[in-house]
């Protein structure tokens, strides 16, 4: 798909906004649905509906207009009350719940080609043979390629039941043939936590993606590996973390406090507070602790860095934090759609409200994004706006401030220069996976011998890679300077090599190196 230059900026930023706005929340659905009721206005609303379906004088969808007088109303309310559709509901409720059924494969669609990356390790698919590089042609007698296909149909045709079978049939670029592989679906795990890995003999890294239902196990598992590797030094990345399950955070942050501490609490419409407060059970109550966090870090991420930072229990490394304070609660309707309504604000452990102004609308709410980049404090902390009325006092009576995210204790500036700041969101596009993918794929069997350091050397050590990245991306928008950040932009692509070859982990070892927040986390 050709991208005009303008677009570009546009879509980058979009994809952004969206995730903050449906992937940010929650307290889990209790079941209880709170829109029973005999309320004359509901009445009236249902009774007009009824009228439209059985009189207007035209044929209409009343669904989609039940659809946009929701979407209106939670418009009206908050940027973080919303409606999701029924096929957003299922994605969304996917990735929080942690795992899927299906085959196994991490693609793209390219040329109205279905693209495999990589079998996802240990599944369905690396189980039956599928490898990097292959092209999914039919699943049974379902064609997957042509104009007409998109996700939502891959998904129909490559999901079902947990052990049920699919013939897929696949084109081997490096074998020039095709060939037909049964698939036993089953369930695949979405993991939330990235990474956990010791970067020297006593310094642990953890890189939390989102809190999902399964976060707090998986940083279990990984916290005890590290702990049996002898780390004193946790290193938590909450960086480009929207949030999710408040209740997951919290169970996290309690590793890291000791008993009675107060971690988070909340209070709802009615005055109502509830108390989230650490326990005696927590396995890293002692170590040093030191959060990465980002303009990208929200919900639940801001969660567990306000009750690091205000009760004085570790450092705060990175940039101003979202600002999202407000709870959700969801609940599902018997379409398969979802609403998530504020129900509560939470407050850090000092008293703070961290949540940004939103009364101006959700359009400028979203904007104070960007805005950030065009102030200057993507660069200087002076540049941060702090409201002199919003003090608050950390246990150690440090000042703090609410009303707009988490100011770092360590402030680290973006690593692309000034005037650059799309390089960052380039950089963690799907145009990099592409470029990645397509350069592998003209001398697959070569690549697929490399090994990490060989990597290191033949895309960071040399131009030639990041040359013919760069003339991609001056195809798209000849405006974005990839030259002035060429280090940056080097690095990035080399761990995605690493990652398509190697996997996550040789990913973030190569991404993290030379990384500015992780150099000032690193200082004795």
């Amino acid at each position: 798909m050709k991208i005009n230059k303008i677009y570009l900026p546009i879509l980058i930023f979009t994809a952004i906004a969206v995730g903050f706005l449906l992937g940010v929340y929650m307290m889990k659905d209790t079941g209880e649905n709170p829109f029973i009721s005999k309320n004359d206005s509901k009445q009236k609303l249902n009774k007009l509906i009824d009228f439209i379906h059985s009189d207007y004088v035209d044929a209409v969808n009343t669904d989609s207009i039940v659809d946009q007088t929701v979407t209106g109303i939670l418009e009206k309310l908050d940027p973080h009350s919303v409606y999701i559709n029924k096929s957003e509901a299922m994605v969304e409720s996917e990735s929080m719940r942690g795992n899927f059924v299906g085959i196994g494969v991490n693609f793209f669609i390219e040329k109205d080609t279905v693209m495999v990356i990589s079998p996802i390790a240990g599944g369905p698919s690396e189980k039956a043979g599928i490898k990097a590089g292959d092209r999914l042609l039919y699943a049974d007698n379902h064609k997957l390629f042509g104009k007409q296909i998109n996700n939502e149909k891959l998904y129909n045709y490559l999901r079902g039941e947990a052990q049920s079978a699919v013939q897929l049939t696949v084109y081997r670029k490096s074998e020039n043939r095709k060939l037909k592989l049964e698939v036993i679906r089953n369930t695949i795990p979405m993991k939330s936590v990235d990474v956990a890995f010791m970067l020297d003999t006593t310094t642990g890294y953890i890189k939390i993606n989102r809190f999902a239902e399964t976060t707090y196990q998986e940083f279990s598992q990984g916290l005890t590996r590290l702990l049996n590797q002898q780390t004193n030094h946790l290193i938590l990345d909450l960086r480009d973390n929207s949030g999710g399950y408040m209740e997951e955070a919290i169970k996290i942050a309690d590793e890291f406090l000791s008993s009675k501490k107060l971690i988070v609490f909340t209070k709802n419409k009615k005055g109502d507070i509830e108390k989230s407060i650490a326990t005696a059970q927590g396995r890293f109550e002692k170590g040093k602790i030191t959060l990465l966090i980002n303009e990208n870090s929200a919900s639940a991420s801001e969660i567990i860095a306000g009750a690091i930072q205000d009760n004085d229990r570790g450092l705060i490394i990175g940039r101003r934090s979202f600002g999202k304070g407000l709870v959700q609660r969801e609940i599902t309707f018997k379409d398969g759609s979802s609403v998530r309504l504020t129900v509560a604000r939470y407050y850090t452990p000092s008293g703070r409200s961290i949540q940004k102004a939103y009364k101006e609308g959700t359009e400028k709410y979203l904007n104070d994004f960007m805005k950030r980049y065009h102030n200057g404090e993507m660069y200087a902390k002076d540049s941060i706006k702090i409201a002199d009325t919003l003090k608050f006092k950390t246990a150690k009576g440090r000042i703090v401030y609410g009303g707009g995210g988490i100011i770092p204790d360590v402030f680290v500036p973006l690593e692309a220069t000034k005037g650059s700041e799309l390089v960052p969101l380039i950089m963690q596009s799907g145009a990099v996976t592409n470029f990645v993918f397509k350069t592998i794929d003209k001398n697959r069997k070569a690549f697929e011998k490399l090994k990490y350091s060989q990597i290191i050397q033949k895309i960071n050590d040399s131009d030639v890679y990041f040359n013919l990245f760069k003339n991609t991306i001056v195809k798209l928008d000849n405006t974005i300077d990839l030259e002035s950040n060429k280090a940056f932009v080097k690095r990035h692509l080399t761990a995605e090599f690493c990652r398509q070859l190697l996997g996550e982990t040789y990913y973030y070892r190569a991404v993290l190196k030379n990384d500015a927040m992780l150099k000032v986390a690193l200082k004795p």
